[in-house]
């Protein structure tokens, strides 16, 4: 291999499109006969395979541990040390107890998250296309079918209808070849291509000499030189750029880990401060002081709520599952709620990815279509009225005849092989319910010189030509017109009638074909005899139509204070005609070149007004997305194609498409749609933030129990020091509640009904609110004043309680225990005064009923059968009961007042 090649190899990608063809082969080194297998070898070991380098796939252990790298998970691992620690003392014995039940915690905690996130990466592997393609390539000047990853640069693919490109490649041979390239450029309908050289500031999607991996050809054939492979390719270019984007955690990951280093400085402060009173000011002893510790550090920390985030994040993901959202990073569930712009690709996103006829003009008549893509249900409305589809036969059998798309065998994944425009032509006369037995006699093609195509067909003894094409060439060749069930003369006037209804169609973005026909006596006749004297039938019209329901999914989240803005790679009268369509402003739209012009500045104010941006290639995509998210925004971003990708994996929720969706869009994502369904954003958006009450939810009941539990003991140590020196001094055990009673109110009492609040259903104005801004916390000033309110009540409540039954008694037994139930009991009736600012009804989840009597039983089982001595606690009496049912009931009366008062004032 000559240096000059492998000189080529070490620079930026060429300009291959500028280059002519001999320019090409010379500068690869090849000829249009191909490569020798000897210098295919060579070159396959220099370049490389022709694959897209996937990111190193995470194993299950990896996946495992990674449950474990959270800030509140390190903290309850040092509480279980610590609990260890304390029994290895001299004269201690050790106590299995406390350590057993945070670390099974933990390990539960670790298995919800490794379950969800194990499924979602597996459900992603049935996902890919695991298949390798083959290539037809020429070695030695023979035809070879290699598998596409051995194609190499030099090599000469040979492009027949329905072959996948396995590269990108320079054109040197063409026969009204075209390719569908909307995975890579975002266009829908088929590209022409040519052999011809082109100005070097020619945008990718109009390159038609050069096709690209990854696309296909759908009409025609052709032979290219192989120019780039693998990551070299403009797929491969748009891959790196995915690899190397950070990934980076939601914002809500970063408030949990940033609430669990503020927990853990405000730990480390609260045993400082208790450890210096109780050793100077008290008689405690050094075992005392450090069990107040470990109590103190076990009733901070909210061991509940990493498993409880995990779970309810799961439950959501698979609520969405349900809906055909399939969720791979647990906590996009939660980022969905507060998501409040929408960047979302046209082609196979809003619209159905199928070019369909939506308009006929026939006679003096313009008639409308209904039906999507290829189904072949429909009707045919004139002035919204059903009319017979008869009446268009001789237009729709044009199309139907003069026409090179087929069904495909039921064997293959497709429905029909062929251009989208032809395959457009053969649903529109299956929906009239038009066959045909005619046998094709001659076929004069399609150029894009001619810009039209004829065929002669037999039927029986009778010989007809029918062309179609540019209507303006069309008629061009047509003498007469079908008018009214007659054949007429095509005046000037009847013609420029016809140019104004093509005029109006291309108005509104439709592809317009003119279509003719004429009687042939001899079948032998020359290509100018065939084409002359025609009669001129009608116009097809058609467009790559939204889909269904998509202009109501786009209402609804705007009605839900979100933004929606189209990103595409059509040209701009098409984008806007589309967007009007589905709902979209089209007033101010812009191309990819105007955002191009654009400084980062002057983008970051356009991308407020702006809901159309055409001609959008994937950096000029990535560069709107960065603008909105620099003025704040939390943008989610849709998309299907490889020109996709890289703005799917740096939006704060990258979505892709399950079906039409490729691989590598797939990969970058956050969230699949399994059935590539836009109205499914808007149910997923509405789990989001139902789920974000939920969770805002337990971290209220959560913190609050955690608040009263340490002022509780905090408070109650000093007390009992000052009150009760004596006791507290001689007995070890003497604590306001032991960690076993923490443990046991943290992680099943006030655990269980957290659990169920994950499931808790969405308040009914979920999509009537604005999204939540980014500096809204979990941890809002409402919630703030709820954890001090329920904290302070029941700390006051409960040492009440404890001191009053301590001073009858003298038993810190029995007060422990009053304590120790009365916070149980407490925290049930908590949680309804926290969902009542929800808008939620007693009964309204099920779950929750059964959780919160769940709790209450197990606790009666620890008071009255053999676990009492576990946690050192004793039956209760009716007395007892008593003082609790009252002190539970002031503290509920006191907090829903003030909760009252607080709902009014602010």
């Amino acid at each position: 291999m000559s240096s000059a090649i492998q000189n080529r190899r070490s620079t930026d990608k060429q300009k291959w499109h500028t280059r002519s063809v001999d320019q090409t082969l010379a500068e690869l080194e090849t000829d249009e006969e191909g490569l020798s297998q000897t210098e295919a070898a060579n070159r396959l070991t220099e370049y490389g395979p022709n694959e897209i380098q996937r990111e190193d796939e995470i194993s299950p252990l990896e996946i495992f541990i990674s449950q474990f790298e959270d800030f509140l998970i390190y903290l309850l691992f040092f509480a279980a040390g610590l609990s260890l620690a304390v029994g290895l003392l001299p004269g201690e014995e050790p106590n299995y107890v406390d350590a057993g039940l945070i670390l099974v915690i933990l390990l539960g905690n670790g298995i919800f998250g490794f379950v969800q996130d194990y499924r979602a990466e597996k459900a992603m592997e049935e996902l890919r296309e695991l298949s390798s393609p083959d290539a037809t390539v020429l070695r030695d000047g023979e035809k070879r079918t290699v598998a596409a990853e051995n194609v190499v640069p030099g090599d000469v693919v040979v492009i027949e209808q329905g072959s996948a490109i396995p590269a990108d490649a320079r054109l040197i041979e063409v026969t009204n070849l075209e390719t569908l390239e909307a995975p890579l450029t975002g266009e829908s309908a088929g590209v022409s291509k040519t052999t011809d050289a082109l100005d070097s500031e020619t945008p990718l999607a109009e390159r038609s000499n050069m096709v690209y991996m990854n696309t296909d050809a759908v009409k025609g054939r052709g032979k290219a030189v192989v120019v780039e492979t693998g990551m070299r390719t403009e797929v491969g270019g748009i891959a790196t750029q995915i690899h190397e984007a950070d990934e980076g955690q939601t914002p809500f990951q970063e408030e949990v880990d940033e609430l669990g280093r503020r927990i853990g400085y405000g730990i480390v402060g609260l045993i400082a401060l208790v450890v210096v009173v109780q050793l100077l000011f008290t008689q405690a002893s050094t075992i005392a002081v450090l069990l107040t510790a470990i109590t103190l550090a076990v009733a901070a920390v909210p061991e509940g709520l990493p498993a409880v985030v995990t779970l309810t994040l799961a439950i959501g993901a698979r609520k969405m599952v349900d809906k055909n959202a399939l969720v791979r990073r647990l906590p996009v569930v939660e980022s969905l709620g507060s998501v409040d712009v929408i960047l979302t690709d046209k082609t196979g996103t809003l619209t159905e990815n199928q070019m369909t006829v939506t308009r006929v003009a026939f006679g003096s008549d313009v008639y409308e279509v209904t039906g999507t893509g290829l189904d072949t249900e429909g009707e045919f409305l004139h002035d919204e009225t059903h009319v017979d589809p008869d009446v268009l036969d001789p237009v729709l059998r044009c199309g139907l005849l003069c026409n090179n798309a087929e069904k495909a065998p039921a064997s293959e994944d497709r429905e029909y092989y062929g251009d989208p425009t032809e395959v457009a032509l053969l649903v529109s006369a299956k929906k009239a319910g038009i066959e045909h037995d005619a046998e094709r006699v001659r076929e004069i093609p399609f150029s894009s010189e001619r810009k039209r195509m004829t065929v002669l067909v037999a039927e029986g003894e009778v010989h007809t030509a029918y062309t179609k094409g540019a209507p303006e060439t069309v008629l061009e060749r047509c003498n007469r017109v079908a008018v009214d069930g007659e054949v007429r003369e095509l005046t000037d006037e009847k013609r420029a009638e016809i140019l104004e209804k093509t005029e109006a169609f291309a108005g509104d973005a439709l592809r317009v074909l003119g279509f003719a026909k004429k009687s042939v006596d001899d079948p032998d006749s020359d290509e100018t005899a065939l084409e002359e004297d025609l009669v001129f039938l009608g116009l097809q019209g058609m467009i790559d139509v939204p889909r269904e329901e998509v202009d109501r999914a786009v209402s609804d989240c705007r009605d839900a204070g979100i933004r929606v803005v189209m990103a595409t790679g059509d040209n701009l009268q098409t984008a806007k005609a589309i967007g009007a369509q589905i709902g979209f402003d089209p007033e101010g739209a812009l191309t990819g070149t105007d955002v191009e012009k654009m400084s980062d500045t002057e983008l970051r104010d356009a991308v407020e007004d702006v809901e159309i941006f055409a001609r959008a290639a994937p950096d000029h995509k990535v560069r709107v997305l960065k603008a909105l998210q620099s003025n704040g925004h939390r943008v989610a971003m849709t998309g299907d194609g490889v020109n996709d990708a890289p703005g799917v994996r740096n939006a704060d929720v990258g979505i892709s498409m399950g079906i039409r969706g490729t691989d590598v869009t797939k990969a970058a994502s956050d969230m699949v749609l399994q059935d590539d369904n836009f109205v499914t954003i808007r149910d997923a958006i509405a789990e989001g933030r139902g789920i974000f009450d939920n969770i805002r939810k337990f971290v209220n009941l959560l913190l609050s129990a955690n608040a009263g539990e340490v002022l509780t003991v905090f408070v109650g140590v000093l007390i009992g020091s000052a009150l009760f020196p004596e006791l507290f001094a001689a007995q070890s055990e003497a604590l306001i509640l032991t960690p076993v009673m923490l443990l046991w109110i943290n992680l099943v009492t006030d655990g269980l009904p957290a659990l169920a609040l994950g499931v808790d259903p969405k308040a009914p104005n979920v999509l009537e609110r604005d999204p939540r801004s980014t500096d809204e916390s979990v941890i809002d000033t409402r919630v703030v004043m709820s954890i001090l309110t329920i904290g302070v009540t029941t700390t006051i409540t409960g040492l009440v309680l404890f001191f009053q039954t301590l001073g009858t008694t003298e038993s810190i037994v029995s007060a422990q225990t009053l304590l120790f139930t009365f916070f149980v009991v407490a925290e049930m009736g908590i949680i309804q005064v926290i969902r009542r600012r929800f808008g939620q009804r007693l009964l309204s989840n099920t779950w929750l009923v059964g959780a919160v009597i769940t709790s209450l039983v197990l606790q009666l089982l620890v008071l009255y059968t053999p676990l009492a001595g576990l946690f050192g606690v004793y039956g209760l009496g009716l007395r007892e009961w008593g003082y609790i049912t009252v002190g539970v009931l002031a503290v509920l009366v006191t907090n829903y007042v003030i909760s009252l008062v607080y709902d009014r004032v602010l």
